[in-house]
């Protein structure tokens, strides 16, 4: 009798769903509509590795230009929001060898810290302080392989869009993989993938 219970309480509950109008739509979570225009502000480097900031400053810069939903001024400009970024860590590593200990599959992680500021208030909008661009490539001595500049550039190319894709379409989520606050409440954290 429990069973039939159950089954017919769980065949009630798929009933309730299969609608053709039930269909989960987050919150569309907004740009504070006082901000009209962005700045990119200068990239930071912490990372031994040189230069690294210069070709992420000008692909993000582009991909801003390209997406076209705010217009992009320096920051003296009457700048109301500030992208503010900082390569945090840079790390290469061989994943994969040959059979005469030669590396032939390399893993290259890229962090940032990315904070996105209102500048009316001074008030942080979001922050990701463990922003992860990854790529894996094969060694550039093999067919199809990159070098390491190559696939460095493939990561910017990935972060820039995320950044762009997170200031405008959907600042709210959270893409980090560490502990951190919510902006808007900073007693609640989450941890994320």
């Amino acid at each position: 009798m429990k069973k039939l219970i159950c089954a017919l309480c769980a065949l009630i509950v798929l009933a309730a769903c299969a609608g053709e109008n039930v269909v989960y739509k987050p919150q569309a979570q907004i740009m504070p509509q006082h901000i009209k225009k962005i700045a990119v502000r200068q990239i930071l480097n912490r990372t031994e590795v040189f230069a690294l900031e210069d070709k992420f400053y000008n692909e993000l810069y582009d991909e801003f230009l390209r997406n076209g939903s705010y217009q992009i001024v320096s920051e003296n400009d009457g700048a109301e929001g500030v992208v503010v970024t900082t390569i945090s860590r840079y790390l290469n590593v061989p994943v994969q060898y040959d059979s005469q200990l030669i590396p032939t599959v390399y893993q290259m992680n890229i962090w940032l810290d990315v904070v996105f500021m209102d500048k009316t208030t001074n008030a942080p909008v979001w922050r990701e302080p463990a922003f992860l661009g990854t790529q894996v490539y094969a060694a550039s001595t093999l067919p199809g392989g990159m070098t390491e500049v190559q696939a460095r550039d493939e990561i910017f190319k990935q972060l820039s869009r995320d950044i762009v894709k997170r200031t405008v379409d959907g600042f709210g989520s959270v893409w980090s993989e560490n502990k951190k606050k919510v902006m808007n409440n900073p007693e609640y954290t989450t941890i994320t993938d």
